[in-house]
């Protein structure tokens, strides 16, 4: 079994050198450059070591081992939010982001419908106006975005976005990252 491929890609995805990938896990540079090659075998114990550096652990390490990456996710992928208010239908756009830490969604607002309030919360948003122009609310403050305009703001905030039209509907891309 080949492992050194996935090895180096946990070691990119955790902004680690070999070099301090080896301190972490008491091993040598050439020890590790030597795995990612696939030019030796570790034994267990230094497996584990380096695992438990990278943050994961055997068993997890092994059974997402020949998992395939989702790459395109089609529109009867999306999962839909009930818990939205009337005239907003909100749909999470991916179901399994590794690691969790980012949350795209599509709104589509009825006219005049707005989302629910949402209150502090850590990590940062963005949004794109797809479609028609909407406010959005931040801690009291109002901002008007229009169609294919976007916005961004850190979530310490009270935040809601409303769509202000009488007539038209507006669509939103929504993405939070925690």
């Amino acid at each position: 079994m080949k492992i050194g491929k996935k090895l180096k890609s946990l070691r990119i995805m955790k902004n680690m050198t070999q070099e301090e990938l080896a301190v972490r896990s008491d091993l040598t540079r050439g020890f590790i450059s030597q795995l990612e090659r696939d030019l030796t075998s570790p034994t267990l114990e230094n497996l584990d070591m380096i695992l438990h550096a990278l943050g994961t652990d055997l068993k997890e390490f092994f059974s997402k081992f020949d998992s395939v990456e989702k790459i395109v996710y089609k529109k009867e992928d999306r999962i839909p939010i009930y818990d939205t208010p009337k005239g907003v239908k909100e749909e999470l756009l991916m179901t399994a982001t590794d690691p969790k830490k980012i949350e795209p969604s599509f709104l589509y607002l009825k006219p005049m419908s707005k989302t629910k309030e949402e209150n502090y919360h850590e990590g940062i948003e963005f949004g794109y106006v797809i479609e028609g122009n909407i406010m959005l609310y931040l801690d009291g403050i109002s901002y008007k975005v229009k169609e294919e305009e976007s916005f961004f703001f850190t979530s310490n905030k009270k935040h809601f976005i409303k769509n202000t039209s009488k007539k038209n509907c507006a669509k939103v891309l929504w993405i939070e990252i925690f």
